[in-house]
């Protein structure tokens, strides 16, 4: 049942979550699938978070979809791998927990409730040069999601980023742009669009946006229904005021606000903070960051408010990671209503065949195709020479591959030259003037990148060295390297690169079961935390797609199992 006020919830629940993100909705879904009364307590008027926007990609190593993609993987193999990149960075007993309760939360999930996943066919590990890396089995992702079954619900399901969607408001997934990209040579890619459109105009008669969710938006859709299938009480519009503890340091109690009326929840079992992390939080998140960069990919509402009440009791925030955020490099621009668009960009076009990437001096300072998260902290680690950085592409590789807003086939190209998203140039030398760039050294990285091309090798910075960054470039381009070609036909394009962060990873503290410890390390009793108010278990570092879901689910799952072990004690006590 969803609720707007306060008036509407019962005074007490087993089990209450603040945040109402895929780690928030999971947990309250994992508690409700164990018999427990839950309240899922959502600040905004939407539920899904950052996640929601997301592709929805969930790392867990060694589910039952693993084998449906014929690898051979094992816990040990994904230790072996997770180590060498994160190290002493975080907890090595809650990377063991994750490795264990991941298979287990699918399972759960799975037979227990709407949410359907599977294995890419293929997506590589981050680090695919590193032992114990694979290439498939690892990364799931939600299967598409009808959002016609949620009825009148589905308006409670935060929309994804303008940008990632066509025609204002049809979703689409990278199989999707595939076959939209084919649909002229391929019979199959021609009836794939011409369903999809079909379906989106179809829903435009009764709906604001497609009812077709993919990525982030099938996964929150699927945790939704499942919720409501389940009777799990939903409250938006309202905030954690305080957390109440007994003599013994229990907590017992939430306080909530909504309108300026508070009401103090009892609780049984477990009060679950999944509030998004503190990435908008207007003191810790310069402080954490040790940067003023401003730009974030988050959902509005991850302001690290619930953290603040933990550590007002006790909690600490973690700080052994190598960044406390996770980041991308994103490119902005002003939408038409005013609002400021901050596009990632994950894997489109920074290594694709005829780009580069230079500072403001003109070098290049970072290999193209390695994964988003090392890119931006390279950009963070250069200062000021590289932010903004420049994204640059011939007029083949735009056509092809598209750049940033600029969808492939070049849609969009006039409107990003006439508002400055995108800058162009009759020449290289052009180019570099209208940058603010010495056109010398501009031309002279160019020549270099095209005697790249034509060996194939990177003698730089080893771009398209590796499985991964071969994956996301382009195996049908003529030459040596798919990530390789050259810059040579006219009109040159570039646009502004900034760093931007799209989660956190210093968090609270936690044990193997998600309960949020004290500055002594012991456990604040009925306080759990999970998604991105938990610490990251992967320390700062980014070992593969959907490091952050993956955990997220995991942990939700553990600290659900252990909030209603104690009720599920109580109830066969009294049996």
């Amino acid at each position: 049942m969803h609720h707007t006020d306060l008036r509407g919830v019962l005074s007490g629940y087993d089990v209450v979550v603040i945040g109402a993100g895929a780690a928030g909705m999971s947990a309250a879904l994992f508690a409700a699938i164990r018999g427990a009364r839950t309240l899922l307590v959502e600040k905004s008027g939407c539920v899904g978070g950052t996640s929601a926007m997301s592709a929805g990609s969930i790392w867990i190593p060694n589910t039952r979809h693993a084998s449906a993609v014929a690898t051979s993987d094992s816990v040990d193999n994904a230790e072996r791998y997770l180590q060498q990149i994160i190290g002493n960075r975080a907890d090595a007993g809650l990377r063991a927990a994750f490795l264990k309760a991941g298979p287990a939360a699918v399972d759960v999930l799975e037979d227990h409730s709407e949410v359907k996943l599977r294995a890419y066919p293929r997506h590589p590990d981050y680090r695919s040069e590193l032992e114990g890396a694979v290439v498939t089995g690892r990364a799931l992702e939600p299967l598409p999601f009808d959002g016609r079954l949620l009825g009148d619900a589905l308006r409670l399901v935060r929309p994804p980023i303008p940008e990632f969607t066509l025609l204002g408001g049809m979703m689409v997934d990278r199989t999707d742009i595939g076959h939209l990209l084919s649909a002229t040579g391929s019979m199959k890619s021609l009836l794939h669009s011409a369903k999809l459109l079909a379906r989106y105009g179809r829903d435009r008669l009764g709906y604001s946006r497609g009812s077709r969710l993919v990525m982030g938006n099938a996964l929150v859709g699927r945790l939704l229904y499942s919720l409501l299938r389940r009777d799990v009480d939903i409250l938006t519009g309202a905030s954690l005021e305080n957390i109440v503890r007994d003599e013994s340091g229990r907590v017992t109690s939430a306080v909530l606000v909504s309108d300026g009326a508070s009401r103090e929840i009892a609780i049984h079992g477990g009060l679950i903070l999944a509030g998004g992390g503190f990435n908008r939080h207007a003191g810790r998140r310069f402080a954490a960051l040790r940067t003023d960069v401003a730009w974030s990919s988050v959902a509005p509402g991850a302001s690290g408010d619930a953290q603040d009440k933990a550590i007002a009791i006790g909690a600490r925030i973690s700080d052994r990671d190598l960044s406390a955020a996770f980041w991308a490099p994103a490119s902005i621009r002003r939408r038409r209503d005013g609002s400021q668009a901050v596009f990632p960009h994950f894997v489109l076009d920074r290594g694709k065949p005829g780009t580069l990437v230079v500072d403001s001096h003109g070098r290049r300072f970072v290999n193209e195709a390695v994964s988003y998260h090392p890119f931006a902290l390279e950009m963070l680690a250069q200062g000021r020479s590289a932010i903004p950085a420049f994204l640059i592409a011939d007029a083949l590789a735009l056509r092809k591959y598209g750049l940033g807003m600029v969808r492939p086939g070049g849609w969009g190209t006039r409107a990003a030259l006439a508002d400055g998203y995108l800058i162009a140039g009759d020449s290289i030398e052009h180019l570099a003037q209208r940058l603010q760039i010495a056109p010398g050294s501009l031309r002279e990285t160019v020549d270099r990148m095209n005697d790249y091309a034509r060996t194939g090798i990177d003698l730089e910075f080893g771009r398209g060295s590796t499985v991964y960054q071969n994956h996301n470039g382009d195996a049908s381009a003529a030459g040596a390297n798919p990530n390789l070609g050259p810059i040579a036909t006219a009109p040159f394009y570039a646009l502004r690169l900034y760093p931007s962060d799209i989660g956190t990873s210093a968090g609270l503290v936690t044990d193997e079961t998600a309960r949020v410890l004290d500055s002594d390390s012991r456990p604040i009793a009925g306080l759990y935390a999970c998604g991105n108010d938990m610490q990251s278990i992967m320390g700062g570092t980014y070992p593969g797609p959907g490091i952050t879901l993956g955990p997220a689910l995991a942990f939700a799952y553990l600290a659900a199992s252990d909030a209603t072990a104690m009720l599920a004690a109580e109830a066969a006590g009294l049996s």
